[in-house]
């Protein structure tokens, strides 16, 4: 699968060609401060061991990863050859010119059938259905569920909510199955929650949440190719997406209306709630007895279908990209080459990074791996995601805006919300000519 030089410059064009170094013999790909990025570090250990060429995982805080790629991107700096960034980056990214064009490679290598199909459409692809492509899905993520198979698997427990509900105790299958398990562990009483859902709305925590009821109630934010919002992010299946958010808001703890992914393990780990919504990244340290007692009673399963019977998770994660401004983009592709190698991504998925890789997704030996593995599997071939247009921050501010009173405080109804939302969203792609 390795390029040879020539046909590597034929594929990205004359931009890359003029920007690249043969005699490259060091890497460097910026990341996030995050386990998964320790994880590349040890797999890229394994690529200098074959090649010679050292890779270096550069990384920095979460709070600080945007501002810090966008200056160097901003200033054309060569710091980084590649960077793993936010799927929510390649508009901003690709339309300003900061990532090389990846569509020969990607065609060459036929990574829409490599890859799970729907990790390509949201880490790779920009415009949205456009085929042409920035980044090769990296570290696969997503939203799923964690549980406490003790309090579910309870004989009194399976019992009572039998003789309530009408059917088994166990994981849900859909949302109606989701609230109800909801309600019935709801017990302040006993300082016993249903359900720990995200909440904060500081970027964006509230947002996926949301997003994992719209999308598999079968709702979608908008037309990402036309920018239509108007009866799309307002349509009758967003607003009982949304109601029913509201409603699972009810059965979560008390001060939970500035929760995302740390609280939402501690709700598991401290014995809060029956279920919690979290990233797969999340879920290592709860199947870890040093940093979950209840590691041998949490389960996993993935996000439940809707009313109608979609069934989707909001996208978390990130692809990796070659930066347009580095000296060593020869040596780059070479590398990405490697990286998407069945027994690379097998080794990936070993040493915990999540693989996007459809064929390791598949096998048995990843599903059995760990307790998550399974529901994660489920779920990336079910990803959906934000816009990704280079004012997509933005559009998460004012979505912020819109529903966070309503899920945490009961303002206004879902319809107002999301329709208060729908003129923001004009407005703002009227103000960049998106119209």
């Amino acid at each position: 699968m390795r390029k040879t030089v020539t046909g590597l410059l034929a594929g990205v064009g004359l931009m890359w060609a003029c920007g690249t170094s043969a005699q490259a013999q060091e890497l460097t790909i910026f990341w996030a401060e995050w386990d998964p990025a320790n994880y590349l570090q040890e797999l890229v250990n394994e690529y200098e061991a074959q090649t010679g060429v050292k890779v270096t995982v550069e990384t920095t805080p979460w709070a600080d990863f945007q501002t810090k790629a966008f200056t160097e991107f901003n200033a054309k700096g060569s710091a980084y050859d590649m960077v793993v960034g936010d799927s929510q980056w390649i508009g901003a990214a690709s339309e300003a010119g900061h990532y090389v064009d990846l569509t020969d490679f990607f065609n060459k290598h036929k990574l829409n059938e490599v890859m799970a199909p729907a990790t390509v459409k949201y880490y790779a692809e920009y415009p949205s259905n456009s085929k042409k492509y920035w980044s090769i899905p990296a570290e696969g993520d997503a939203v799923g569920w964690s549980y406490r198979k003790d309090w579910f698997e309870d004989p009194k427990e399976m019992e009572a909510f039998k003789a309530k509900y009408g059917y088994d105790l166990a994981p849900p299958k859909d949302w109606k199955q989701l609230r109800d398990i909801a309600e019935f562990f709801h017990r302040p009483d006993q300082k016993r929650y249903g359900i720990a859902i995200y909440t904060d709305n500081s970027y964006d925590g509230l947002v996926m949440g949301v997003e994992n009821a719209i999308f598999s109630f079968g709702g979608e934010l908008g037309d990402y190719s036309t920018y239509k919002v108007d009866g799309v992010i307002n349509s009758e299946k967003n607003v009982k997406a949304l109601e029913t958010y509201r409603e699972l808001y009810g059965f979560t703890p008390p001060g939970w209306a500035k929760s995302f992914f740390v609280e939402n393990n501690q709700a598991i780990t401290e014995n809060l709630a029956a279920m919690s919504m979290n990233y797969f990244a999340f879920f290592p340290a709860l199947v870890n007895e040093a940093s979950n007692p209840n590691a041998k009673v949490t389960g996993f399963f993935a996000n439940p279908a809707g009313p109608d019977g979609h069934q989707f998770a909001a996208l978390g994660g990130q692809g990796i990209s070659i930066v347009s401004y580095s000296d060593n983009q020869e040596e780059a592709m070479k590398f990405l080459e490697w990286f998407i190698k069945d027994e690379t991504q097998k080794r990936w998925a070993e040493l915990g990074g999540y693989t996007a890789s459809a064929k390791v997704l598949e096998s048995p030996e990843f599903q059995n791996a760990t307790p998550y593995n399974k529901a994660f599997y489920e779920t990336m071939f079910k990803v959906k995601d934000f816009w990704a247009t280079p004012e997509y921050a933005e559009l998460l501010i004012q979505m912020n805006q819109r529903i966070y009173p309503y899920v945490t405080a009961g303002q206004g109804t879902a319809k107002e919300a999301l329709d208060a939302l729908a003129e923001d969203w004009n407005a703002t792609f009227k103000k960049y000519g998106r119209h």
